[in-house]
């Protein structure tokens, strides 16, 4: 069974930057998509970021646009999101998510069932 571990959260102030790690283990294949989502306190739990592993086509949310970058080493079976020009807004926990198909399969890159498993979350809190 496929495991999550998800890590780099921290606090900065704002127009700082983190990098999430996501490191999936326990399956002989890298999942086809991995993705980022948030969920701040009262919120839904939101697609950030996703990319295709099997082919580098990358997604985002508009909110983060031109500010994070989700990446890959297919070696390691990890993605990385790097957030730059962090803002409060961005505040939330921030989780890793595999799905076996495609990104665009299903309901779409940011279909919060469509992803298989889960990370446990790493809390990101930006400062003004």
């Amino acid at each position: 069974q496929m495991q999550l571990a998800d890590s780099g959260g921290g606090s900065v102030q704002a127009g700082g930057s983190l990098r999430l790690s996501c490191a999936a283990s326990g399956d002989t294949y890298f999942p086809n998509c991995m993705a980022w989502f948030r969920q701040a306190p009262g919120r839904e739990r939101e697609g950030v970021a996703a990319i295709y592993t099997h082919g580098g086509s990358t997604y985002y949310s508009d909110s983060v646009k031109g500010r994070f970058t989700i990446s890959q080493d297919n070696a390691k079976n990890t993605v990385y999101l790097l957030m730059n020009s962090l803002k409060p807004e961005d505040t939330a926990k921030y989780y890793c998510a595999a799905d076996v198909l495609p990104c665009e399969f299903g309901g779409g890159w940011s279909s919060v069932p469509d992803f298989d498993g889960w990370g446990q979350g790493t809390q990101v809190t930006v400062s003004t």
